[in-house]
C-alpha cells in the first residue's frame, strides 16, 4: 500500500496478492487468487508498531478475476454453483475494529460479504513495516490471514468421490 500525507493508503496491485487455499479431495490443496482487487486503509498516523490501531479498512475483489490456474475450474467457481459472479460480482470487506495486540500484530474485525451474505469475520494482521521506496513514496506492508466456512456464505456445491471423500472442503484459508 502507498499513501500521501493524508494517511489514506491504497492497495498497491503490483506488490499485493489476494489468495485463498482449500483442501481438494482431502489429500491436496488448491491455491487461487483474485487478480482484480482494491483496498483502502484510512489511518496510520504516528510512529511505532501501534500507529495503525483504529484504522478503517475496506476491501473489494471482483469475482470474475478468480484464478486457480485451471480455466475450467475457474469458470465453475464463477458459476451459480459457487460465487455466481453474474449476480454477485464483488466480494467486500469492511472493518469494524482494528486492534494492535502487541509487537507487529493486529486483530482485524469486520464484515465480509460473499454471494449476498454478510457475516462478521476476524482476521489476524501482521505489519511488515513502513518504508520509503526509490520514488519517495511511503509504503506500508501488511499480511492478513484467516479462515471461513464457505457454506456459511452459500457456497455449498460439493460432490463425493466413490471412496466417500468430499471434493471440496468447507474451510477456506
Amino acid at each position: 500500500m502507498s499513501t500521501p500525507t493524508s494517511a489514506v493508503w491504497q492497495l498497491d496491485p503490483m506488490h499485493s496478492h489476494v489468495q485463498f487455499k482449500v483442501k481438494h479431495l482431502v489429500i491436496s490443496t488448491v491455491t487461487g487468487e483474485f487478480k482484480d482487487s482494491t483496498a483502502t486503509l484510512e489511518g496510520g498516523r504516528g510512529e511505532g508498531a501501534a500507529q495503525f490501531e483504529n484504522a478503517k479498512i475496506t476491501f473489494e475483489a471482483k469475482v470474475a478475476s478468480i484464478h486457480t490456474g485451471v480455466e475450467p475450474r475457474d469458470a465453475h467457481l464463477r458459476s451459480a454453483d459457487f460465487f455466481d459472479a453474474d449476480k454477485h460480482p464483488v466480494i467486500r470487506f469492511e472493518s469494524t475494529k482494528f486492534t494492535h495486540v502487541g509487537g507487529m500484530d493486529y486483530q482485524l474485525q469486520g464484515t465480509l460479504s460473499i454471494r449476498g451474505t454478510t457475516l462478521p469475520i476476524t482476521l489476524e494482521a501482521t505489519l511488515g513495516g513502513v518504508a520509503t521506496d526509490g520514488y519517495g513514496q511511503t509504503k506500508v506492508g501488511f499480511e492478513l490471514t484467516g479462515k471461513l466456512s464457505r457454506a456459511a456464505y452459500g457456497l455449498t456445491w460439493n460432490s463425493v468421490t466413490e471412496a466417500g471423500a468430499v471434493v471440496v472442503a468447507d474451510e477456506i484459508k
